[in-house]
């Protein structure tokens, strides 16, 4: 599967060809936005780790992994249905199945209702109510606030939405406990505060997509100079907020320590982001904020586990 960053230099529409078993299989995996599925499972781990203070019994990480992804994927291809106007007009997203016309919106929109239902059914009856209902909550922040009103309306889309991405921790540690913990929310407050810088270095990159698709994002809306003042602030916050929960007792120095060096970079990134004229410099912050979320998320299950 090619990278987001990928997608933007992508020429034209692909040759069509014969329509096999896994060409359509491969269709509704697009559908369901698998790199997003991957970040969220990745932080559902990591919660579920420290509330464990190690690994999770086998059958409760499998079932609330699935149960996660299938949640996830209904949620990403939901999404895909109701922008399929705009994913025709943007660069990056026109090759997508459904501007295509490999997937029609009503296969696509039985296909996420199907997924969804079975993934909080699993959450419900093998993993458990608490953490079913946070998941349902979650998704249906992600399709009706954020894809269906913010995303067209305010350039805060973003910063509003970034909450929808926030609560597979919660999941994650309600799986475990039955309940939601300091650590979980702390993770949930870390995505919320990454969310903004990094999509928009993307948007950077991509802003005269949004711009062709009326998509308010904030390069098309306020300048590019802004989004950069903007990515900026929002890093800083971040990692301050990072740093603020070793003080806090809620991490302790192994964590601090990994958030010290990631923050950095982060940092330094989105500084070069502000001085840099081109698009550069926020391609490479858009690609470390992914290995920085992750590497957060070990920084978390290591200190937790060996504190």
């Amino acid at each position: 599967m090619r990278s987001m960053l990928d997608r933007l230099d992508a020429p034209g529409v692909p040759t069509p060809g014969s329509r096999y078993a896994a060409d359509i299989l491969a269709d509704y995996y697009e559908l369901s936005k698998p790199r997003i599925i991957t970040l969220l499972l990745i932080t559902t781990v990591a919660a579920m780790v420290m509330a464990q203070r190690g690994l999770p019994a086998p059958a409760l990480l499998l079932w609330t992994l699935l149960g996660g992804a299938l949640t996830a994927a209904s949620g990403g291809a939901l999404n895909c249905v109701y922008d399929a106007d705009i994913d025709a007009i943007m660069r990056r997203t026109q090759l997508r199945p459904i501007p295509q016309g490999r997937i029609s919106i009503r296969a696509a929109t039985i296909y996420a209702v199907v997924i969804g239902t079975l993934g909080f059914a699993i959450f419900y009856t093998l993993v458990n109510p608490p953490a079913a209902w946070l998941s349902l909550a979650g998704n249906v922040y992600y399709v009706a606030i954020y894809t269906m009103w913010l995303k067209r309306l305010t350039p805060l889309n973003i910063v509003i939405g970034g909450a929808a991405g926030a609560v597979p921790p919660l999941v994650g540690w309600a799986a475990v406990t039955h309940t939601i913990g300091a650590p979980a929310l702390a993770l949930f407050a870390l995505i919320f505060l990454w969310t903004p810088p990094h999509f928009w270095s993307l948007a950077l990159v991509a802003e005269t997509d949004y711009d062709k698709a009326n998509i308010p994002m904030l390069p098309n809306v306020s300048g590019e100079a802004r989004t950069r003042r903007e990515i900026l602030s929002y890093s800083v916050v971040l990692v301050a907020a990072s740093l603020a929960l070793y003080p806090l007792h809620v991490m302790g120095a192994l964590y601090f320590a990994a958030a010290a060096v990631l923050g950095g970079i982060f940092l330094f990134d989105a500084l070069r982001t502000l001085r840099d004229t081109g698009n550069a410099w926020a391609r490479k912050l858009f690609t470390f904020s992914l290995a920085y979320l992750a590497l957060m998320c070990l920084a978390m299950v290591v200190d937790r586990i060996v504190a």
